[in-house]
């Protein structure tokens, strides 16, 4: 079965790298999920502690299993949004993220309160998506599928998955919310949708973008977009499974 960390494996080890936490380090874990990067933290603060927080209250008890699982005694986890949940002042050495901050409605007041939240010295290491049209996982995807129709009022200009993909929107929202010197180090990696076509055209189903272009198509067009999305993910297929090209970055930044 292909889940969210098995996608972004190779993402996952460059953020880790980048971390830089230290054993007595006391660490914020923004938009955790299931909690593979609030584990991973942990066993580097080993003499601290992590928590966990995601909107997700299925998410918070999935990773709750998980950590139950391990003998790993210095992690919490929290179901809240950090756009309105007030965290302790000045409490934590260091927040982190893996994609887990582009989809604030207010990422003023989510980075704001994520500032406060760090210590004098605190630091915030998160990983995001560069622009759409970087990624070929967005990209190819969603043209598998006919445009909408001429006319269609989206929600929003910007794919919330994209929302923190251009350096100077980034830099003005933390320098607004506090945070000084951001640091940007480009992560060029693939990302993994399944050791088969089956596998990835399931996974890849799942995806809530797939599935709003399938409600608005009819029978035919439907089963004309599948065909066209099962010739992608072969055109992709490796030895090693079926993966599609992607960008991010990894943004330092320091408590101003």
């Amino acid at each position: 079965m292909i889940d969210y960390d098995l996608e972004l494996q190779h993402h996952n080890g460059a953020l880790r790298r980048a971390y830089g936490i230290r054993v007595s380090d006391r660490v914020l874990d923004i938009g955790c999920g299931a909690g593979q990067t609030t584990r991973e933290a942990a066993q580097l603060a080993t003499r601290g502690s992590v928590l966990g927080i995601d909107r997700s209250n299925e998410m918070i008890e999935r990773a709750r299993e998980l950590a139950s699982a391990t003998k790993l005694g210095n992690i919490e986890y929290l179901c809240a949004d950090l756009e309105r949940h007030v965290l302790p002042r000045e409490h934590f050495d260091v927040a982190i993220s893996r994609f887990g901050t582009m989809f604030f409605e207010h990422p003023l007041a989510a980075f704001s309160n994520i500032r406060s939240a760090l210590s004098p010295h605190g630091r915030l290491v998160m990983m995001v998506w560069q622009p759409r049209d970087r990624n070929e996982w967005a990209t190819a995807i969603e043209g598998a599928f006919p445009p909408a129709p001429a006319g269609a009022v989206s929600s929003s200009t910007t794919p919330p998955a994209f929302s923190l993909g251009d350096r100077d929107v980034v830099r003005r929202i933390l320098d607004a919310a506090g945070f000084a010197a951001p640091m940007f180090e480009e992560v060029h990696a693939p990302v993994f949708y399944g050791m088969d076509v089956d596998a990835a055209f399931e996974f890849v189903c799942g995806f809530s973008t797939v599935q709003d272009n399938v409600a608005r198509l009819d029978s035919r067009q439907r089963a004309q977009a599948f065909d066209r999305l099962r010739r992608l993910l072969t055109e992709h297929q490796r030895t090693d499974g079926v993966w599609l090209d992607s960008r991010a970055w990894i943004v330092a930044a320091r408590r101003g």
